[in-house]
């Protein structure tokens, strides 16, 4: 066929807000924004540590929501390292060859 595809690889891209976001990264940021409009509003910031604290959900909210490669996010990142870390780590075998190796079905 010439070297063409009948569907582009990024299909899953026009799912997407802007290609990037879905609507639960865009209000996970705009949660993050406003809570640190609010405090900006509310908190004197008098110290760097202050200042850090107060755009610290803004930050965070953004980070988690920054596009990685093979991922969709970072948030996607986390969500696969938890899901690794407290699903089953030893693997059993239960194949159509099952009994291979073992000597009580010969």
């Amino acid at each position: 066929m010439n070297d063409m595809y009948l569907i582009p690889a990024n299909t899953n891209r026009g799912k997407l807000i802007l290609g990037i976001f879905t609507s639960f990264d865009l209000i996970l940021f705009g949660v993050g924004v406003f809570i640190t409009i609010i405090l900006m509003m509310f908190v004197p910031m008098t110290s760097t540590i202050v200042t850090v604290l107060i755009l610290a959900p803004a930050l965070v909210s953004a980070l988690l929501v920054a596009p990685v490669p093979y991922y969709h996010n970072i948030l996607t990142v986390v969500r696969e390292l938890i899901e690794f870390f407290n699903n089953r780590q030893k693997y059993v075998w239960k194949g159509w060859c099952s009994g291979y190796g073992d000597d009580s079905n010969k």
